[in-house]
């Protein structure tokens, strides 16, 4: 992270919530789950960054499901999990900072009036306030299962709109990874097992070093097993959506690791 600049001050007031919460830490469960856009919280000092309540309410915002999902599966697995809490307007934490999309001026043909002019030292500010600490947070718990040499499957837990800038998407679910395909071959193969899913490989997104954080660094620079999930969000936007998903990923990933192939 680049040095602190002179004049910036601390975004988040002492009485917010801090960006990590943490469920099971001790979890026993080799998988441990990161969900980046977990939460649509905006700092007090950003005021609503210029949108209106039903903008902050959509996948813009963040992805609507995905932490329920992934707090459903820890709770399955005993597994350790990392939530984001504020929104990725704010600052997105699978981008990496300074690059393009990590703080967006339009999302979906929406302009974000308070990201229209972020200069270095409001950039410094929402880097430091959220995307430091989230990410110390899960390096901290990767280097102390190392230490310990407890095995950890990394899953990265996201969901996607089912419309697009006016295209649909049809898949249900998607499985993303980059250049380690051990563990999302095995997973799109259990998952494509069952007719009734459109499963897409590498859709609707593909992870990349330019434009990922989690799989790249924790994933494939570590040697872990790992996966991106992403579900369409309007089959995880109600409770019942999502104890059938994460009842649904939970076998399936299971599964995966018998199948997955060695190096």
């Amino acid at each position: 992270m680049a040095a602190e600049l002179p004049g910036s001050e601390p975004l988040l007031a002492a009485d917010e919530p801090s960006p990590v919460e943490v469920l099971r830490p001790r979890g026993r469960s080799a998988f441990l789950i990161v969900c980046d856009h977990a939460g649509a919280r905006i700092p007090r000092a950003l005021g609503s960054l210029g949108l209106a309540n039903a903008d902050l309410a959509r996948h813009i915002a963040w992805d609507i499901g995905a932490a329920a999902v992934a707090r459903r599966l820890s709770e399955t697995w005993d597994a350790c999990t990392v939530l984001q809490r504020y929104s990725r307007l704010v600052i997105d934490c699978n981008r990496p900072p300074g690059g393009p999309t990590s703080i967006v001026a339009e999302s979906e043909r929406t302009p974000v009036p308070g990201n229209a002019r972020v200069d270095a030292i409001q950039r410094q500010r929402r880097e430091r306030a959220i995307f430091a600490p989230y990410h110390a947070r899960i390096r901290a718990l990767l280097e102390e299962r190392a230490a310990t040499r407890r095995p950890t499957v990394l899953i990265a837990m996201h969901s996607f709109t089912p419309v697009y800038l006016g295209i649909a998407r049809p898949w249900h679910v998607g499985v993303l990874y980059h250049r380690d395909r051990r563990l999302a071959d095995a997973l799109l193969a259990v998952l494509r097992a069952d007719p009734a899913l459109v499963v897409g490989d590498n859709q609707p997104y593909a992870v990349g070093d330019a434009t990922d954080v989690a799989i790249p660094e924790y994933g494939e620079k570590r040697g872990l097993l790992h996966v991106e999930i992403e579900v369409r969000q309007d089959l995880i936007a109600t409770p019942t959506g999502q104890r059938r998903w994460a009842a649904r990923l939970a076998a399936a990933l299971t599964g995966s690791l018998d199948r997955r192939p060695r190096r």
